[in-house]
């Protein structure tokens, strides 16, 4: 049983202890999941998600504001149990974040979809030659009559292929670099979008390479500002940035979980495993890293829950230190399990591989380092 002792902590009002229980509830009767049909496991989760209520804060209503602590909780919960479900949550979110913060009452109406778990949604900002450098974003949006004619490639798009719309990043040419982004909303079926490819990764997701080749989109299409898309696309990442460290968080507890049932059950030489001081130390040493992680998880959760602006730095700390610890946990109890923890089908294998990816997107971890410094260094001239 994972510890939810933090859930006492003053980070927390009572309605999120009781959203906590609920999905924590859900997950047990329904996670995991198939994962051998990946795009037909995705689809039926985010119906499934949609239908128990559990994806409405990862869309906003007419005055309603994201509240992260929810956002947090439901990613560590469901990482804890079914990665591929966090996943699926997740990319609701993200996938239509800018409609949330930027979008039109029209492009809104797409909310409902997602919110219910009709429609699945994508996040476009990777192209082949721009991964961390959005700057160099390639893809061109040319003004033309009516609307926008758009060409370009994007890749490791997640939710790629199976995605319903596509909230895309294209160069409108305002200014230079990072000042003539815009962001577009794109149905799947417009024409011109092409599917290039799928990509397969360690931990199996649905990820695509697509393509747009004079594909037609309304002045409708167009999110917020013409000119303001990287602004957006880092409005975006904020508030879900803290959110893939409360992933890693769930994919650590979980390591945890399986190490102490495993250093408590195996015996070496009559004694249980966990009589050996070496491995009370390794047991310390996970624990003390997943609660630092929670604190700068929920730290950033709440600072912005409270109002803050933005929380570039706190979003920062707690996607790295969540994600690097949890590698260093899981990959501790890979080690504890022995040979066994290599084993395709063993809880820790997967945890292990599905952990690896969240190190790089939404902001590698050298990334969120340079971000932080930036911070630091801002803050003491």
């Amino acid at each position: 049983m994972a510890d939810r002792s933090f859930l006492d902590w003053p980070f927390f009002e009572e309605r999120h202890r009781e959203w906590a229980q609920a999905l924590d509830g859900w997950c047990a009767l329904n996670l995991p999941v198939d994962h051998s049909d990946v795009d037909g496991a995705c689809r039926a989760l985010v119906a499934d998600m949609g239908k128990a209520g559990f994806l409405k804060p990862t869309g906003l209503a007419a005055g309603e504001v994201f509240d992260l602590r929810i956002l947090c909780l439901s990613r560590e919960t469901l990482a804890r149990h079914d990665g591929l479900a966090d996943f699926a949550f997740a990319m609701q979110g993200l996938g239509m974040g800018a409609i949330s913060l930027f979008g039109s009452p029209e492009q809104r109406t797409w909310l409902d979809k997602t919110r219910s778990g009709t429609a699945v949604s994508a996040f476009a900002l990777t192209e082949p030659g721009s991964g961390s450098d959005v700057a160099a974003t390639a893809m061109s949006a040319e003004k033309v009559a009516g609307g926008w004619k758009i060409n370009g490639e994007k890749t490791y798009i997640s939710n790629g292929g199976i995605a319903d719309l596509y909230v895309l990043f294209a160069r409108t040419g305002e200014a230079p670099g990072a000042r003539g982004l815009s962001a577009f909303l794109l149905p799947a079926d417009t024409p011109g979008f092409e599917i290039v490819s799928r990509i397969e990764v360690i931990a199996p997701h649905p990820l695509a390479h697509f393509r747009l080749t004079d594909a037609f989109l309304p002045d409708s299409a167009l999110i917020g500002t013409a000119g303001k898309g990287f602004a957006q696309a880092m409005a975006v990442l904020d508030v879900f940035r803290p959110s893939v460290g409360a992933a890693a968080l769930g994919f650590a507890r979980r390591a945890l979980d399986e190490a102490l049932a495993r250093v408590q059950s195996r015996r070496v030489q009559g004694a249980p495993l966990s009589d050996l001081q070496m491995v009370q130390g390794h047991i310390a040493d996970m624990a003390l890293g997943i609660d630092a992680s929670a604190l700068l998880v929920y730290r950033a959760a709440w600072t912005r829950d409270m109002g803050a602006p933005r929380i570039t730095r706190e979003a920062a700390m707690a996607k790295l230190h969540a994600t690097e610890t949890a590698q260093k946990v899981i990959d501790t109890a890979v080690q504890l399990f022995g040979g066994d923890g290599v084993r395709h089908g063993e809880m820790v294998e997967s945890l292990y591989r599905e952990i690896r990816a969240l190190r790089i997107y939404e902001g590698a971890s050298d990334v969120q380092r340079v971000v932080i410094a930036r911070q630091v260094l801002g803050g003491a001239l």
